[in-house]
């Protein structure tokens, strides 16, 4: 019987990277948040403007369709993708004013009754589940709270569960939203899903002035914007030159006063030339290494200069050793 030959062939042609799974989703928002969140809409069309009941990890929730059904690649949505149980019925659109309504009588009786235990506790906002088995209370102190008695108050008034949370003054601001110095929307409260790091050194590599309330939200901490371009920033400086190099011009040697890394341009001061500061290309301009002082260095009060012997013992060698 004959034998099989297999031929095996070592250049194996590439494999075409695989496409990106795309998934149908569509974007929800609840309540009064600007923001955003994929549902997958189970093979259901639905409109903007449409209220719908989703899955949450907090249970059913009552939403309004902000983005109609649309495909999104797998590294847009933030997994497990949660489904939309069903949209709205008339029921449900009664029961959600309902809660609103709950919450805006939480919201006038909250302050009250916290003054009546002597709390200093600032109101940010008033959730009522959509199946009404909670009230969550959102508030800012600047110490720690011991609100045990006034949850026992609030959950007799209103039998229900009661939370209270106590968050942080950006996550306050999120809540509440508001206008930006740019003119639009909180970026906290529209697109962004956390709080990322932003530092002052950010500010200071993008030549940002460093007076706090240039730089600062409303909410008084540094603006999350700071860090969109630092990246960008980062990149951009490993060709600049430092502030205050010595560079050659086209039109003599000169200090740098000021470095735009974004249009990868400086601004030199000549060194022979009574002008104000002019802008150069970092490609026209070339790095000049400092003068070196080569005075000798002045000898301090009772230091001793390098190649000074130490004073010998009369009929010594200089060691201290006996001849």
């Amino acid at each position: 019987m004959a034998e099989e030959i297999h031929v095996t062939n070592d250049e194996e042609a590439p494999k075409k990277p695989a496409a990106p799974r795309t998934f149908t989703v569509i974007g929800v928002t609840f309540r009064d948040n600007a923001k955003s969140y994929y549902f997958d809409p189970k093979g259901r069309v639905y409109r903007v403007g449409d209220k719908v009941i989703v899955d949450t990890a907090r249970g059913a929730e009552f939403g309004t369709v902000s983005i109609a059904n649309r495909d999104v690649a797998e590294t847009e949505i933030v997994s497990p993708l949660r489904p939309v149980l069903r949209a709205a019925l008339k029921d449900d659109i009664a029961r959600y004013e309902h809660n609103r309504k709950i919450e805006a009588d939480a919201a006038a009786i909250f302050p009250k009754k916290a003054a009546e235990y002597s709390l200093e506790m600032k109101l940010a906002d008033v959730e009522c589940a959509f199946d009404n088995s909670k009230l969550i209370f959102y508030f800012t102190a600047e110490n720690r709270v011991d609100f045990r008695e006034l949850v026992r108050d609030l959950a007799g008034m209103f039998h229900t569960r009661i939370e209270l949370r106590q968050i942080g003054i950006r996550d306050e601001a999120k809540m509440l939203g508001g206008i930006g110095p740019c003119g639009r929307p909180y970026c906290c409260s529209t697109f962004l899903t956390d709080f990322g790091q932003v530092s002052i050194k950010m500010a200071k590599e993008q030549n940002f002035s460093l007076n706090s309330t240039k730089i600062s939200g409303c909410c008084g901490r540094l603006m999350c914007c700071l860090r969109y371009e630092h990246e960008t920033y980062e990149e951009a400086q490993k060709t600049m030159p430092k502030m205050g190099a010595l560079v050659m011009t086209e039109n003599g040697p000169g200090t740098v006063v000021e470095t735009r890394p974004l249009s990868q341009t400086v601004k030199v001061r000549l060194t022979e030339k009574q002008e104000p500061p002019k802008t150069y290309s970092v490609t026209d301009i070339t790095p000049m290494k400092k003068p070196q002082n080569n005075k000798p260095a002045e000898k301090k009060p009772g230091e001793k200069k390098q190649g000074d012997k130490k004073p010998t013992a009369p009929g010594g060698t200089g060691n201290g050793d006996k001849e």
